[in-house]
């Protein structure tokens, strides 16, 4: 994970503003650098650099400073240094940011190396590269990977620390089969191979294959790579062989192709250099040969390069002259010569001791105060760290002290609820066990009113009537004591019992009166779900109380209607003359039951009894259904 440091209280980017800012930088990344493109590119990273939103992200400034500087180095100005050094100044206090450190880690090698400062320069060399050994997950492409550790390795070569250039030049063989095809590191990882192992003493067998491989990818690529380097690498091989002819010859190729380096440009300190030692080490060979004249004609050009570019030529390869020339001296027998030449090897090889301590020694003092700003840096962050893990374990204890209450108050309200649910279910269960009581003492009550009807047909001598009567009461019946045994039944089948007990009622009374059921239209009666046997009590009681029987033109008006979760039922029943009106201290035992099982029915359940001007009463039922 990315951790972004900031520096003051600025506003941090919101993640629309940052992944714009991030998309265009990964676009200029990917624009090739040439003659043509160069300038507009720098103008185009500096004009984002003024950008106020990036200065507000510490990670998009360092990208955008590092690729300035990138761009100034190829162009060999000394802003180079100015922006990696900008880079490295806001990079180093963050916290992770691997990929982002270990390319400024090696951009400041660049520089410091330029410097010739080869100490520092092999410190962030190192980091950079330490950082690609230890993280196989970093974010660098295989390029930016190989470069890291070859430079690495390099720089280790360079400062005798030959067991961890070796270590870092084998780790960037694996990156190289992802190369580009004809990028520069398929040669440099087996150059640099070959010239470790040489300085390491390896055999020449070990070297071999590595020479091979460097002999075919010139040979797939030809005109691609600088020949130089396989000649060079040719010769460090035959070093370790006793093959001193096959080491001359390649010695000579390489010192034409010096030799025309040197032409195309006198002037360069790395052209007169590498001819200069080209010359020295075959004149070596030639000693080594037992060739005094070829020497001498070879030692001549060298004496003669020396002479015109003495300050062009480093200390270090002057003594590999002088050592050379005495041991050609000793052959020709000239014994003091060489004697009085190794004395000035031996004061040169002092006096470059004495400077590259001196320098050694700053460059070391350097180190340290970077070593000890990294130590504060890391000293910092690990307090920081503590802080925010002491400030994580804080959060944590909060964080399981209000789940705690959070727990405990959830366990109260489900304890609470349970409770509630349990008495609700209990008194669910009361009302059940109260309505199944009361529907079995209405059953007996209905059956009686019925026996009551046969019994005046049977004395009355009326048998066909009597027989027919008990037909349909027996269907009326079977149908009533099977909707008794549920809580709920439907709709259509509850009016369907009820046309048939009126019909009954109609046959007993003798048509003494009318009736007329009616229904909610355009609805699905099946669907909607009530309590048995609520209404029939109420028609009884209209039937029997309600209308003139003996006068034949009473009339029942049943009237439903569905409303959200309630039937509202209407029974209207013509009313009596004044002189038959029924007691009002009159209390039948079904409208009594009736009204107690509307009491369990909750509050919506009601009862509404009212007298119609000129004769007659309706009675409104509100009774709870359940629509499914």
């Amino acid at each position: 994970m990315v951790l972004f440091f900031s520096c003051g209280k600025k506003p941090a980017l919101s993640p629309g503003e940052r992944d714009s800012l991030v998309r265009q930088v990964k676009q200029l990344e990917k624009v090739p650098v040439t003659p043509a493109t160069g300038d507009s590119l720098v103008n185009v990273w500096m004009k984002l650099d003024k950008n106020p939103a990036v200065a507000r992200d510490t990670v998009l400034s360092v990208k955008i400073y590092y690729n300035l500087a990138r761009l100034y180095g190829m162009r060999g100005l000394d802003s180079a240094q100015l922006f990696v050094e900008r880079a490295l100044e806001l990079i180093e206090p963050t916290s992770g940011n691997l990929e982002d450190k270990a390319l400024v880690y090696n951009g400041i090698g660049n520089i410091r190396s330029m410097e010739a400062k080869s100490h520092e320069a092999n410190y962030y060399y190192n980091k950079a590269a330490a950082i690609v050994l230890s993280d196989s997950t970093v974010d660098l492409s295989a390029e930016a990977k190989s470069t890291m550790l070859l430079s690495a390795a390099q720089s280790n070569r360079m400062t005798f620390q030959y067991d961890l250039a070796e270590k870092m030049t084998r780790a960037a063989l694996p990156f190289t089969p992802d190369l580009p095809e004809g990028h520069i590191n398929h040669q440099r990882v087996l150059v640099q191979m070959i010239q470790i192992m040489n300085v390491l003493g390896e055999p020449a067998d070990s070297i071999a294959p590595y020479l091979q491989k460097l002999e075919a990818l010139h040979r797939s690529h030809p005109g691609k790579y600088n020949t130089s380097y396989l000649y060079e690498s040719k010769i460090k091989y035959f070093e370790l062989t006793p093959l001193k002819d096959s080491l001359l010859h390649y010695q000579l190729w390489k010192n034409r192709i010096d030799e025309a380096h040197y032409d195309a440009d006198p002037s360069s300190a790395t052209a007169i250099n590498n001819l200069f030692v080209g010359y020295c080490n075959v004149g070596g060979t030639y000693v080594t040969l037992k060739q005094p004249v070829k020497a001498d004609e070879t030692f001549r050009k060298a004496a003669a390069l020396l002479a015109k570019h003495k300050e062009l030529i480093y200390a270090d390869n002057a003594m590999i002259y002088q050592n050379n020339l005495a041991a050609l001296y000793q052959v020709q027998g000239k014994k003091d010569e060489a004697i009085a030449l190794l004395f000035q090897t031996s004061k040169l090889q002092k006096d470059i001791y004495q400077t590259e301590n001196t320098q050694a020694v700053a460059e070391m003092n350097a180190l340290y105060q970077l070593q000890a700003k990294d130590r504060s840096i890391r000293t910092l962050n690990e307090s920081i760290r503590i802080n925010r893990l002491q400030l994580q374990k804080n959060r944590l204890w909060l964080a399981v002290a209000a789940l705690g209450v959070i727990l405990l108050g959830v366990t109260l309200l489900f304890l609470n609820y349970r409770s509630r649910q349990r008495r609700l279910n209990q008194e669910k269960e009361k009302v059940l066990l109260q309505q199944q009581l009361l529907r079995t003492q209405m059953e007996p009550h209905f059956i009686f009113n019925t026996l009551s009807a046969v019994q005046s047909f049977v004395r009355l001598d009326k048998k066909e009537n009597a027989i027919k009567y008990l037909n349909r009461f027996s269907r009326l019946l079977r149908s009533s004591l099977e909707l008794s045994r549920e809580n709920l039944v439907p709709l259509d089948e509850e009016i369907e019992t009820l046309e048939n007990y009126l019909s009954l009622q109609q046959m007993r009374f003798e048509g003494a009166f009318t009736y007329h059921i009616g229904q909610p239209v355009e609805q699905d009666l099946s669907a909607v779900l009530l309590p048995p046997m609520l209404l029939q009590p109420y028609v009884e009681n209209a039937i029997l109380h309600g209308i003139d029987l003996d006068k034949g033109n009473g009339n029942i008006d049943i009237c439903l209607q569905l409303q959200p979760d309630i039937l509202l039922a209407s029974i209207t029943d013509s009313g009596k003359t004044r002189s038959d009106e029924a007691d009002p201290a009159h209390r039948s035992l079904s409208g009594t039951i009736s009204r107690e099982r509307m009491q369990f029915l909750g509050k919506k359940a009601g009862i509404h009894t009212a007298a119609i001007p000129g004769g007659g009463t309706v009675v409104t039922l509100h009774i709870p259904v359940v629509q499914g």
